[in-house]
């Protein structure tokens, strides 16, 4: 194959691109972060189900992506992983493999997918990093969605070995931001936080907090995972996967987010643990050791502000949120 002479346009398939991430990533290429050489393309679940082979297929065919951010999956909080194990090892195993293998078809030059630390074995030692993703079962609470997860690494190790294809994988700590899912039964645990202090703020109740609040969790703003999106997409060349996450250091307990949220949207009541509800894992302490190697420098929007920033976009545009 012959390059043009001149810049090499990128066509860029974001896949889950109405979501929280993409959502995010669109908004970084559009406030300066695309370059001229680069067009992006987000698509979502009205654009094709990519459980379905043969949609699949032709969504790529339609696009002709030259690279792939593979953002799309079946996803939910604690509790609705723990109702449908079975269902989000399916729809993912098969989301997943349909993109990945579509992207082969067409000579997609790289694909960057998106996995969890929730993939990490339940019972390990911490911090946790890229090398010990498989060393261990994950936590049973949601063992569909993780294994599911893991599997991408695996395909794209073989898809390398096999095929001399550049597939390789992210693995943020729990993302935040704004067009997260708000909804407090299967949403994750900040938005539906949020939403929980908006709703005890209108009717002037009590905020519950389900679990101990003592769980301790680091968590990503979207818009600075996207950042790190575009570096991935565009400089790591590595088929291992990195871990995109804040410090060690930066890691907050469930309380602390909770009083993180209450001080931002100025909530006066009462906050209440309720101890009854399982608290699923304590910690899940990641390094991010080898993203400081490549960008020592990265600056992180610290907690407090991105939570405030959330909270306002949440109440803006609370009546089309999801929730």
């Amino acid at each position: 194959m012959t390059e043009a002479a001149g810049p090499v346009a990128k066509r860029i398939l974001v896949t889950g691109g109405t979501g929280l991430v993409g959502s995010a990533i669109k908004k970084v290429v559009a406030d300066g972060e695309g370059r001229p050489d680069e067009e992006w393309i987000f698509v979502s679940s009205r654009d094709a189900d990519l459980t379905n082979a043969a949609e699949t297929k032709a969504l790529f065919e339609q696009h002709k992506p030259t690279h792939v951010i593979h953002l799309a999956a079946m996803v939910g909080g604690l509790f609705k992983n723990i109702r449908y194990n079975l269902d989000f090892w399916r729809r993912n195993i098969h989301i997943n493999d349909n993109v990945l293998h579509s992207a082969y078809e067409m000579g997609v030059q790289k694909v960057v997918s998106c996995l969890s630390t929730c993939i990490f074995p339940d019972k390990t030692t911490y911090p946790i990093d890229e090398s010990m993703i498989h060393n261990g079962p994950p936590h049973s609470s949601n063992f569909g969605y993780s294994y599911a997860k893991r599997m991408i690494d695996i395909q794209n190790r073989g898809y390398s070995e096999q095929h001399g294809c550049r597939f390789t994988a992210v693995i943020p700590t729990n993302v935040f931001g704004p067009h997260d899912n708000f909804n407090i039964e299967d949403g994750h645990v900040l938005p539906g936080l949020i939403h929980k202090v908006y709703l005890a703020k209108e009717t002037g109740s009590a905020l519950t907090v389900w679990g101990t609040g003592k769980p301790r969790r680091q968590f990503i703003y979207s818009l600075d995972l996207a950042r790190l999106f575009l570096w991935v997409l565009r400089e790591y060349d590595e088929v291992e996967p990195i871990i995109l996450s804040v410090g060690e250091e930066e890691e907050v307990s469930i309380r602390e987010a909770a009083e993180t949220i209450v001080e931002a949207m100025d909530f006066r009541g009462e906050l209440v643990f309720d101890t009854t509800k399982a608290d699923g894992q304590f910690k899940k302490t990641a390094s991010n050791a080898k993203l400081r190697r490549y960008l020592p420098s990265f600056q992180f929007t610290p907690f407090r502000q991105a939570v405030k920033e959330t909270c306002a976009w949440f109440t803006t545009n609370y009546a089309n949120a999801r929730k």
